[in-house]
């Protein structure tokens, strides 16, 4: 079995459970916040404000934040794979779309926990 370090599972199905388990989770993130605005006739600053400010929902915010990035980690692995045929300008992209990635992380933990 072929075993790569960009790879964030061990194998194929396990990619494959990750990525589909994240869309879930972002589905669901997604179709929340949604249903909250439309429910939320005036929508103002102070609604919102309580919205994020429960522990539930900074829960949930960091959970959908770190199926974005396990997501997009294994996404772009997999674009990056089949269509960069260098593996040194391979490389250089996966370092950099995972420090962006790493970066959107920690800047919605800022955001969201108020660290």
């Amino acid at each position: 079995m072929v075993t790569n370090a960009a790879s964030l599972g061990r194998s194929g199905v396990h990619d494959f459970i990750l990525i589909r388990a994240s869309a879930v989770v972002l589905a669901c993130y997604t179709i929340f916040l949604v249903g909250f605005i439309a429910c939320s006739s005036p929508l103002t600053y102070d609604a919102w404000h309580g919205l994020f400010s429960a522990l539930p929902m900074k829960i949930f915010t960091l959970l959908a934040l770190v199926a974005v990035l396990v997501h997009a980690w294994i996404g772009i692995w997999q674009v990056l794979t089949d269509y960069v045929k260098s593996v040194s300008l391979r490389g250089v992209l996966q370092f950099v779309f995972v420090v962006a990635a790493f970066s959107y992380l920690a800047a919605g933990i800022l955001i969201v926990w108020g660290v």
